[in-house]
C-alpha cells in the first residue's frame, strides 16, 4: 500500500515528523526514506508492487521538486512514452511520472490521470506543497494543522494524532494548493443523463467491469483474491480467473460454526477453477480483536468494524502463510447498484441522491474498510468496481432502470454476466448477505452480548449523553465510541455520522444497521 507523510514547515522537527511516521509502518515494510525539501519535510514508507528495484524508492526527484505517492496509475506506460522525449526516466515505477506531469501540466494532471492514488508534491520553484487524491478516495490522505498553523498530511489518522488538533479526511477528487481545497473531479456528478436501453447498459456494464478488473491484474508482485461468494467478489474473481493464464488464488473466511458465505465461496472457486484457501475464525478471535480492529480503522462506525472483523483476520492469514501482495476486492458495487434498503427509495431521484450521498462518502466506511484491514497487513487493495471509468458510466445511467423494479436487487449487474459462463445460476441471482452477516449471523450476535455486558442501562444513558457528534445509540456503538476515543480522543468528526439505511424512506427507519433488519430481507444469507 505505502504510506506517506508531509509536514509543511520549515520548522518540523524531525523526531517529532518519525514519531507520527513510524505508525503506519506496516502500510510500506519495504523501505523508508524522509527527505529535507528546505521547506518542509516528506516521507515514504514503501510496499513494493510496480517497480520492485530500488531505483523505485520514493520521494521521486526532479530539480528542486519532490513527490511521494501511495497510488496505482493505470496505462501509465503510455504517458511516460510521451513524457520520454523530454524526460529521462530511471525506474519501471508508474509513480514516477507524476514529477513531469506537474511539470508539464501543473494541477490539471490529477484529472488526467486513471489512478487510485494520494500523493504530496513540493514544487521547488513555487516553494511550496501541493497534495491531492483520487476521485473516490480509494487511497487514504488525512490532514490538519500544527500549533503554528501549518498544515500536515497523512495516510492515516493516527499518523497525525498529538501533531494536529482536528485530523479530518482529505476530501476526494480534490487538491490542496495556496491554503485551499480545489475540486477537479466529482465522480458522483453526472452532466449527461445515459438514456441507452437496457441491453446496451448491461453490455457497458459488463465490457468496462471487465477493463476494470484486467488492468488490476498487472502487478510486479503476486496477486490474491478475496472471495466471500457473494455476488460481487464472485464476479471479480469470474473475470480474472478468465483473464489470467494462471490459476488464480482466492480466500474466503467465516465462523466456524455458521459461516454463509463459505459454502458458496468454494461453489464458485470450484466453478472457476481457483486456489482456493478456507480460513475460519472464533469467537474468542473475534472479541479479542476487537479493540485492534478499531485502532486500525480509526472509526467508531457499526457497520464498518462489523465487517472489518473478518476482512482483517483473512488478510492477517494471508500475510502470514502466503507471498501475495496485491489483493483484489468487490467493494463499491452496493454503492452503484443498490443496496437492500434501496429497493425502499420511493422513486428514481431519491435513489440516485442516495446513491450520490454513499460515492462522496464511500471513503469513510466501505472503501476505508478495505484499506485498513489490507493495509495494516503489508497488502495493497485494488477495488475494480472503482474503476473512474465504470463509476462515472453507472452514474449517468438513468436511475429510472436501476429501480429494483425487476424483483431482484442489482438486477443490471447479474444481467450483464449471465452470458459466458462467468457464474452459476444459484450465484449469480443468489439473495444479497451482508459482509459482517455472511461470515457467521453470530459473529454480530457476540459482538452485540459482549457490548450489552458492559454496562448498565444507566450507564449506558449517562455516558452517550457525553458525546454531541455522531451520539451512540446502542450498547455496541457506545463501546466501539470508548474504544475509538481512547486512540483518537475527540477527533470524532472524522466521520460523517454511522452508515444506516436512509430513515426518511418508509420502511428503513431501523435501529441497527445490518440489512437483516430489514423486512425485505427475505432468504439472504441462507
Amino acid at each position: 500500500m505505502c504510506s506517506i507523510m508531509g509536514y509543511c514547515s520549515r520548522s518540523a522537527a524531525f523526531d517529532v515528523f518519525m514519531k507520527g511516521f513510524e505508525k503506519t509502518i506496516s502500510r510500506g515494510p519495504d523501505d523508508t526514506r524522509v527527505v529535507e525539501t528546505g521547506d518542509g519535510l516528506l516521507g515514504f514508507h514503501r510496499l513494493s508492487i510496480m517497480g520492485l528495484t530500488p531505483s523505485g524508492m520514493q520521494p521521486f526527484k526532479y530539480g528542486n521538486s519532490y513527490v511521494v505517492c501511495n497510488g496505482e496509475i493505470y496505462g501509465f506506460e503510455k504517458l511516460k512514452e510521451e513524457l520520454s522525449v523530454k524526460y529521462t526516466f530511471e525506474s519501471e515505477s508508474d509513480c514516477e511520472i507524476l514529477l513531469p506531469l506537474y511539470q508539464e501540466y501543473g494541477t490539471d494532471m490529477f484529472d488526467m490521470i486513471d489512478a487510485e492514488f494520494a500523493c504530496i508534491i513540493y514544487d521547488g520553484e513555487a516553494r511550496e506543497f501541493i497534495a491531492a487524491r483520487d476521485p473516490i478516495g480509494i487511497r487514504p490522505l488525512y490532514y490538519g494543522y500544527d500549533k503554528e498553523g501549518a498544515v500536515i498530511f497523512a495516510s492515516e489518522a493516527k499518523n497525525l494524532v498529538g501533531l494536529a488538533e482536528k485530523i479530518m479526511p482529505f476530501p476526494p477528487g480534490h487538491y490542496y494548493k495556496g491554503g485551499q481545497f480545489i475540486c477537479y473531479c466529482d465522480i458522483a456528478k453526472v452532466d449527461t443523463v445515459c438514456h441507452d436501453d437496457l441491453e446496451t447498459v448491461c453490455k457497458s456494464i459488463h465490457d468496462k467491469l471487465v477493463a476494470g478488473v484486467e488492468k488490476r491484474l498487472v502487478a510486479d508482485a503476486k496477486v490474491g483474491f478475496l472471495l466471500s461468494g457473494g455476488l460481487d467478489s464472485s464476479l471479480v474473481c469470474a473475470i480474472a480467473a478468465k483473464k489470467s493464464k494462471e490459476r488464480i488464488k482466492t480466500f474466503a473466511i467465516g465462523m466456524s460454526e455458521d459461516a454463509i458465505d463459505l459454502k458458496y465461496a468454494k461453489q464458485v472457486a470450484d466453478y472457476i477453477g481457483s486456489d482456493h484457501t478456507e480460513v475460519y475464525m472464533t469467537p474468542d478471535e473475534v472479541l479479542s480483536s476487537l479493540e485492534t480492529v478499531i485502532q486500525l480503522l480509526g472509526t467508531y462506525d457499526i457497520t464498518t468494524i462489523r465487517a472489518s472483523m473478518g476482512m482483517y483476520l483473512v488478510c492477517k492469514a494471508i500475510h502470514e502463510q502466503t507471498d501475495i501482495r496485491v489483493l483484489l476486492t468487490g467493494e463499491i458495487s452496493d454503492e452503484l447498484f443498490g443496496y437492500k434498503y434501496t429497493d425502499f427509495a420511493p422513486d428514481a431521484r431519491a435513489f440516485q441522491e442516495e446513491s450520490q450521498k454513499r460515492i462522496h462518502e464511500l471513503h469513510m466506511y466501505d472503501v476505508l474498510r478495505a484499506d485498513r484491514c489490507i493495509s495494516v497487513n503489508s497488502l495493497e487493495a485494488r477495488v475494480p468496481f472503482g474503476d473512474l471509468d465504470f463509476v462515472k458510466y453507472v452514474m449517468a445511467v438513468d436511475p429510472e432502470l436501476e429501480l429494483n423494479t425487476y424483483g431482484k436487487g442489482k438486477y443490471l449487474l447479474r444481467h450483464a454476466f449471465e452470458q459466458g459462463g462467468y457464474l452459476p445460476d444459484e450465484i449469480l441471482w443468489r439473495e444479497k448477505a451482508a459482509f459482517s452477516d455472511a461470515v457467521g449471523h453470530s459473529m454480530v450476535d457476540y459482538l452485540k452480548e459482549y457490548a450489552q455486558k458492559q454496562y448498565t442501562d444507566a450507564e449506558f444513558e449517562r455516558r452517550c449523553k457525553s458525546y454531541t457528534h455522531a451520539r451512540p445509540f446502542t450498547k455496541e456503538s457506545l463501546l466501539y465510541r470508548e474504544i475509538f476515543e481512547k486512540y483518537y480522543p475527540g477527533q470524532a468528526e472524522m466521520v460523517a455520522d454511522f452508515w444506516m439505511p436512509n430513515k426518511e424512506w418508509e420502511g428503513c427507519d431501523v435501529n441497527d444497521p445490518s440489512a437483516r433488519v430489514l423486512s425485505n430481507y427475505g432468504d439472504s444469507g441462507k
